[in-house]
């Protein structure tokens, strides 16, 4: 959605919550008391009320903005921001561009966007053609202690471990500057180490093993695959081959890498995988184009998020309430 459309759809506060009470009524509501699916809206009270039992439901239950007190239009503005441009938008900027004078609830709803984003994406399930491969994103590390010596390389605590697979299919006839594989959908899941259990399981998850080829190098995380897959391609993979064996993994973490570190210069391993949900969302649809503001919204409409609540910086703010 352009900018001038959603100042012209979405001007002020009440067609916000106009518009998200349409999309709930339109996906249903299900009472959590007596599972009765007929509602009609309370204006008073801004809540849908139970034909049946009399049993009141928020607007804002059940769905990202559980809990939160900042206004739809704020949501509404960050879900546009997000879904404008390719690139993202740091949660500083989000507050700047909502003249917000907090920074901890606005840092929230992002990474309550970001959640949803990640909840709708666990539904795809790959097939086909399975290009697999992991990848080590430098994140921020705890204040080091006098004396200690952080590890280097692979096992590197400032190394975040990530599973990339893509679900890819080869060209017929590619022109000499294509690909050789066209790519469909991608997944990023963070793991906490490099065991083949810990990547078979990782992979189950999101993948029809039954029905789909894997293609990795030779690496011994990938040990099990030939149990797992219908088949299992697996070699030696040189890096002036890269492009032509797993060529949609590679672009996909140089270009996430690239996004993260230029956005927000730095982020802590535990949020690592909000940003990377981001990524793939807006990847996985990045044929909808002006569209895709719309289909964020029914995503934040049908889903409660999984992020829990937490102080962003706890010496900040014990410092401010020590100052008040």
């Amino acid at each position: 959605m352009k900018l001038l459309d959603f100042n012209k759809y979405f001007p002020d506060e009440e067609t916000c919550k106009t518009k998200f009470r349409e999309l709930r009524l339109r996906q249903g509501i299900v009472c959590p008391k007596c599972g009765c699916t007929h509602h009609y809206w309370k204006a008073s009270k801004e809540q849908f009320q139970c034909a049946d039992c009399g049993h009141r439901i928020g607007l804002r239950a059940g769905t990202v903005m559980h809990g939160s007190k900042l206004p739809f239009r704020y949501w509404f503005m960050a879900m546009h921001l997000l879904t404008a441009t390719k690139q993202t938008f740091s949660s500083c900027e989000i507050q700047r561009q909502l003249d917000h004078k907090r920074y901890q609830p606005i840092w929230e709803m992002m990474h309550k966007l970001r959640s949803v984003m990640g909840i709708r994406d666990g539904r795809y399930v790959l097939n086909g053609s399975i290009e697999i491969d992991e990848a080590f994103f430098t994140t921020e590390t705890p204040k080091e202690k006098k004396g200690r010596i952080l590890k280097a390389g692979a096992g590197s605590e400032r190394k975040a471990k990530v599973l990339v697979m893509a679900e890819s299919r080869d060209v017929e006839n590619p022109k000499p500057y294509m690909k050789p594989k066209k790519v469909e959908f991608m997944k990023m899941r963070v793991i906490p180490d490099l065991k083949s259990s810990t990547i078979s399981a990782s992979v189950k998850v999101g993948v029809n093993c039954e029905k789909s080829v894997a293609v990795t190098d030779a690496s011994k995380s990938h040990s099990k695959f030939s149990e797992m897959f219908d088949k299992h391609i697996s070699q030696v993979v040189e890096p002036k081959d890269i492009g032509k064996v797993l060529p949609w993994v590679h672009i996909a973490i140089a270009n996430a890498k690239t996004t993260i570190a230029g956005t927000y210069h730095g982020v802590k391993a535990e949020y690592l995988q909000e940003y990377l949900n981001e990524f793939c969302y807006k990847f996985n649809r990045r044929y909808f184009k002006e569209n895709l503001f719309d289909r964020l919204l029914m995503v934040a409409a049908e889903n409660r998020t999984r992020f829990i609540h937490r102080i962003y910086n706890k010496n900040l703010h014990f410092n401010a309430i020590k100052a008040a």
